[in-house]
C-alpha cells in the first residue's frame, strides 16, 4: 500500500532537516528516498525545504551574525569580504553550470559513487592531519577551495556541499571547528540564493505545487536541521569526521549492492 502524500513529505521533510548540513549529502539522501517511496519530486519541493533547514540555523548563530553586522572593524570587514567573495563565487560558478544543464541524475548509481569516494577522502584526510595544528585563520586559499567545494557538490550529487567545503577547508590547515562554521556561513546565503532563483524559474514556468504540501516540507526540515545543526556544533569540537566518512561508505556500498542485477 503506497503512503499517503502528506506522510511521505513528512519523511522527505526530515531527511533535508537532517542531512543539509551534516557531511552525508542532502541531495543524495534524497534522490535515494524518493527512489525508495517511488514519489520523485519537483526541483521546486526540493529547493523549497531546503530553503527551510537552511532559514531554520539562523538563530545558531546569532552571535556571529551580529559580530558580522559591524563593518567598520577591519577583521569584521576582510571577514565579511572573504564570505562574500566565496559567496560570489560559487553564484557565478552555479549559473554557469544551470546554462550548461547540469541536472540531478534520476539513477541512485552516482550518487552512490559519490558517496563512497567521499567516504574515503574524509577518512583519508583525517589520517593525514592527524597529530596535526591546525589553524584557525580563514586565509584565501581556503576562501577559494570552500567555493571549489560548493561547486563540485553542485555537478556530483552525493558529493555533499558541507562535507566538501569542510574537507577542503582543512586541507588548507583550518581546523575542524572553524571549518564547519565557515561551510555554514557561506552555504546559507548561497543556499537561500539558489533556492530564491530555483523559485522564480519554477513560477515562471507556471508551476502548479500544492502550498500546503510545501509548507509542511519546509516547517519538517526546519525544525529537524536546527537540532541536528546543534548537535554537529558540538560534535566537531572533540570528533573527527571519520564517522560520517565509514557511513558514507557503508551506505554507498549498500545502494550499489541493492541495486546489482538480479
Amino acid at each position: 500500500m503506497s503512503l499517503p502524500e502528506w506522510l511521505v513529505i513528512v519523511i522527505l521533510g526530515i531527511v533535508e532537516g537532517a542531512t543539509e548540513f551534516i557531511p552525508v549529502s542532502s541531495t543524495g539522501h534524497l534522490l535515494i528516498f524518493q527512489e525508495w517511496l517511488d514519489c520523485r519530486q519537483s526541483d521546486l519541493f526540493n529547493i523549497v525545504i531546503q530553503c527551510g533547514a537552511v532559514l531554520a540555523v539562523l538563530p545558531l548563530f546569532k552571535e556571529r551574525l551580529k559580530m558580522m553586522a559591524n563593518w567598520r572593524n577591519p577583521l569584521t570587514f576582510e571577514f565579511n569580504l572573504k564570505i562574500l567573495v566565496a559567496f560570489v563565487i560559487t553564484v557565478i560558478g552555479g549559473l554557469v553550470l544551470d546554462k550548461l544543464g547540469i541536472e540531478l541524475p534520476t539513477s541512485c548509481v552516482p550518487v552512490a559513487t559519490a558517496l563512497i569516494a567521499g567516504g574515503i577522502i574524509f577518512i583519508l584526510v583525517e589520517r593525514h592531519l592527524k597529530g596535526r595544528e591546525l589553524q584557525d585563520v580563514i586565509t584565501w586559499p581556503v576562501v577559494f577551495m570552500v567555493a571549489a567545494g560548493q561547486l563540485a557538490a553542485a555537478v556530483f550529487p552525493g558529493t555533499s556541499r558541507s562535507g566538501a567545503t569542510i574537507i577542503f577547508a582543512m586541507i588548507c590547515g583550518l581546523n575542524r571547528a572553524v571549518a564547519t562554521e565557515l561551510s555554514f556561513l557561506v552555504g546559507i546565503p548561497t543556499l537561500l540564493a539558489a533556492g530564491a532563483y530555483k523559485i522564480f524559474k519554477s513560477f515562471n514556468g507556471g508551476s502548479h505545487e500544492s502550498w500546503w504540501l510545501l509548507l509542511l516540507g519546509a516547517s519538517v526540515a526546519a525544525v529537524v536541521s536546527f537540532i541536528a545543526v546543534k548537535w554537529l556544533l558540538r560534535f566537531v569540537q572533540s570528533h573527527t569526521f571519520v564517522s560520517f566518512g565509514i557511513y558514507r561508505i557503508i551506505l554507498g556500498v549498500f545502494l550499489l549492492w541493492t541495486m546489482r542485477p538480479r
